[in-house]
């Protein structure tokens, strides 16, 4: 308001110290007159109307009365207003300055307190002489003041109030303690539409924002701890989400055989119960993360494993407990300025999983009880999670035993092939398996299959399917028709699963499983294949180049319908090397960008070629389980096959005999074997000439072991016989039977085989030596 307004200005005492023309003009007094008067005094005077002499007042005219700076002091200034102020309306600004709860500040254009409410609790203990006369960024501890002082000067140069902003301050210098207030700025304005200054009302909400800051921590810690099922990741994860919204260091340790995936340990726990150090996140850690120590004994940790209750623990030079520490951790905490410490047990159902470290340092408040509770809760939800990964562990460790357990233990090493496995175990154990069968003739069956799934329950269907794919091998059937049986199998496992009561996690999920068959022959040179969903092989040949054989696919194992599974029979010189894989890695390798890698590898050694390959594919990340099985042929030598057509007629075996005991002499066997081989040889030609149909065929085969075989053209199912005693014949098998390691028959387009096996006690290489 312009000085022409203003009537006179008012010392504390209540004496005038300024009286305007104004003044003069509605009192009748001069300046000389009134100056240095009391005010009370001098309005008595005024009031008992000595008109004659001082002049005409008016009819009460209108004043209004605020404090205002004057140098260093506060003073009161008295205006002539447009409208009187009620006595009602002092009441309210004398209660609201003196008794309310919310702080109000008046600040003049100049942004100095001029007046304030003393009735605030904040400042009860606070002299207002301290803070009148002084910007508010002086007058207040503020975090930020310049950031404040520029909310102000927009306040008051845009007339938009700014309401409801959180302004932290410290209560006092020196102290770690802070106080959060919820400020609203709004403008001051005269008659005339002049600033006069700011006020601010200012509501102390500092319990308020702490029990949300507490109720969003752990909301957070809920929402971003426990999303990995390991260990040390939900470690990690909880003292990313503490530090720094709840304490500026954090160290989580965890009993050694719950990290393993072992049971927990009831309460209280032995002191020399070692613990892993598995996450931290500070300034100065007193261990790598990593390291395992039992806890101090003595202290607030090991305090905490013996009765699963939190401590809040003050820490300053004095503390006593800092000597029981070891010198490292003490040393840590020293060197990190820490003040505050709350320890919380990792526990569920009074087992102790470990313990949590919460450290507050430096200008960081101190904790409170109620942080205590919060520490707790964080606490109580970690522990579930590392529970929760700690069972995950225990079951993925079972699972991925069992798988290696029921894959072969030893790498097979058949005389016709090479072999050579590639394989990336899935974090969780799967159902993905090989095989090299032997079988009779010197023949080998090449198996990759996979079980879908993960866990034990796919590690568990991958060894039945195993176990039984052996023993249907042992048939000796085509590639083809053992796909058959072994789905049939698969849909009979999965019928048992189905049958499961609902409430058993197996009872949901559905059997499916792939496997590739291919069976090599290294007298003919000839591969028969069969698949049921895996991808098609790839033959490198010697040469250099490579083909994806057409094998046509089958259905997956235990899946709906009657499809057929096609087998295909193709040449293989000797020395190609077959691929067969799972899905991921013939997406990569043997129909994708490493497919040139696979190509080069024909004069390289298989091992060399796995570890190439698995070289190439350790970059990235991978969390599927994949397999592939290299296989690379070889011939057997012509020398170690006899191949002899027979007469249909009972001259048969008599030629049989002697071309066989000839062809074993010419391989040095001993007279026993060759004894033993020439009735064999006997009996199988004698059934064929009897029962069979021409042409027939005499072949023997010297490899690991020793092989004879009798072909004719006739699809009779052969069968041992129980002759009784005075019959002549029907003892020819039952012969064989009891000669031979073993015998079958093995079926072809046009007749059969029946075939036995003789061990020989030496090697193919020591028999021709």
């Amino acid at each position: 308001m312009p000085d022409r307004d203003v009537l006179m200005m008012i010392a504390e005492d209540g004496r005038v110290i300024e009286w305007q023309r104004l003044a003069e003009e509605l009192f009748g007094w001069s300046a000389e007159e009134a100056v240095g008067q009391s005010v009370v005094a001098l309005m008595r005077e005024i009031g008992a109307g000595d008109r004659g002499r001082r002049g005409s007042l008016s009819d009460g005219a209108p004043v209004l009365v605020r404090p205002v700076l004057h140098g260093t002091s506060v003073v009161w200034q008295v205006r002539a207003a447009a409208d009187a102020v009620s006595q009602q309306d002092v009441a309210v600004l004398k209660a609201m300055f003196t008794q309310s709860p919310v702080g109000l500040y008046v600040l003049d254009n100049q942004l100095r307190v001029v007046r304030m409410n003393t009735g605030t609790r904040w400042l009860r203990d606070t002299p207002v002489a301290d803070l009148l006369g002084k910007r508010f960024t002086e007058a207040f501890e503020l975090e930020d003041p310049e950031e404040e002082l520029a909310v102000a000067h927009r306040v008051m140069e845009s007339g938009v109030p700014v309401l409801n902003r959180l302004v932290r301050v410290g209560e006092a210098p020196g102290l770690h303690r802070r106080r959060i207030y919820s400020v609203s700025f709004a403008r001051l304005e005269g008659g005339r539409g002049d600033v006069l200054g700011l006020v601010a009302s200012v509501v102390d909400v500092t319990e308020r924002e702490n029990a949300l800051k507490r109720l969003a921590l752990l909301d957070t810690v809920r929402a971003r701890v426990g999303r990995r099922l390991d260990v040390l990741a939900v470690c990690r994860e909880l003292v990313d989400a503490v530090v720094p919204a709840f304490t500026g260091i954090t160290v989580v340790e965890v009993i050694e055989d719950v990290v393993r995936g072992e049971d927990p340990p009831l309460v209280p726990v032995d002191q020399d119960v070692p613990l892993c150090r598995t996450a931290f996140r500070g300034r100065i850690s007193a261990y790598r993360v990593g390291d395992v120590r039992p806890l101090p004994s003595g202290t607030p940790y090991s305090h905490v494993l013996s009765d699963l209750r939190p401590r809040l623990v003050p820490i300053d030079a004095d503390s006593a407990w800092l000597a029981a520490a070891d010198p490292a951790r003490a040393d840590s905490i020293r060197r990190s300025d820490v003040h505050s410490l709350i320890v919380a047990p990792l526990a569920l159902r009074g087992h102790a999983l470990g313990v949590v470290s919460f450290y507050r340092h430096q200008q960081e408040d101190p904790f409170e009880e109620e942080d205590l509770q919060l520490a707790s809760d964080v606490c109580a939800h970690a522990a579930l999670c590392i529970d929760n990964a700690r069972r995950y562990t225990r079951e993925r460790t079972i699972a991925a035993t069992l798988q290696r357990r029921l894959l072969p233990q030893r790498p097979a090493t058949p005389s016709s092939v090479e072999v050579c496995q590639l394989h990336f175990p899935g974090p969780e154990g799967g159902g993905v398996w090989f095989d090299a069968i032997a079988l009779p003739g010197a023949r080998t069956a090449l198996v990759v299959g996979d079980v879908a799934g993960r866990g034990v329950a796919a590690a568990v269907t991958m060894g039945l399917l195993r176990t039984a794919l052996h023993s249907i091998a042992a048939l000796d059937l085509e590639s083809d028709e053992l796909l058959a049986r072994l789905s049939d199998t698969a849909i009979r496992l999965a019928a048992e699963r189905a049958a499961l009561p609902p409430g058993d996690p197996l009872h949901r999920e559905s059997l499916t499983a792939s496997c590739a068959i291919a069976i090599y022959d290294p007298v003919t040179l000839t591969c028969a294949l069969a698949r049921a969903g895996l991808p098609e092989p790839v033959a490198v040949f010697p040469d250099g180049t490579s083909s994806t054989l057409a094998v046509p696919p089958g259905p997956l194992l235990a899946g709906t319908g009657n499809a057929p599974f096609p087998a295909t029979t193709v040449s293989l010189p000797e020395g190609t090397t077959l691929a067969m894989a799972t899905a991921p890695l013939a997406d990569e390798i043997l129909a994708g960008p490493l497919r040139p890698l696979l190509d080069r590898g024909s004069k390289r050694s298989l091992p060399e070629l796995r570890d190439d390959i698995t070289h190439a594919l350790t970059h990235g990340h991978r969390t599927d389980e994949r397999l592939m099985l290299l296989a690379r042929t070889k011939a057997l030598p012509p020398d170690q096959v006899l191949a002899l057509s027979l007469p249909p007629g009972p001259e048969a075996a008599p030629i049989a005999r002697a071309a066989a005991r000839c062809q074993l002499d010419t391989w040095g066997m001993d007279e026993e074997i060759a004894f033993t081989n020439e009735l064999i040889v006997s009996e199988l030609v004698g059934n064929a000439v009897r029962y069979g149909a021409p042409p027939l065929q005499l072949r023997l085969i010297l490899d690991e072991m020793l092989t004879s075989e009798v072909s004719d053209a006739s699809n009779s199912a052969p069968h041992v016989k129980h002759a009784r005693t005075i019959d002549e014949t029907g003892r020819g098998l039952f012969i064989v039977a009891t000669l031979a390691d073993q015998w079958g028959t093995r079926y072809w387009d046009k007749g059969k085989t029946v075939w036995a096996e003789q061990s020989t006690g030496r090697t193919p290489e020591e028999s021709l030596s």
